[in-house]
């Protein structure tokens, strides 16, 4: 069975990724975008660590920490 979250947060990484290229190229902005794509990018990197948690109090730790990553980067 596939992750529908993993692949959900891996469309949105590589969607960051392209955000943060037009700000920096285009837009010449440096500061904000680079956090913008460390925390949009942490998000499926935390998802994956959560899928080979050691429990469940280690997946849910890793999947809220994934979720303060999304409200860092909203």
């Amino acid at each position: 069975m596939k992750n529908v979250v993993a692949g959900k947060s891996y469309a949105f990484a590589i969607r960051i990724v392209n955000l943060y290229k037009h700000l920096s190229n285009d837009k010449k902005e440096f500061v904000l975008s680079k956090q913008l794509l460390k925390s949009g990018t942490a998000i499926g990197a935390l998802i994956k660590e959560a899928e080979h948690a050691q429990s469940k109090a280690d997946f849910l730790n890793k999947m809220n920490a994934a979720l303060k990553e999304a409200n860092e980067t909203e």
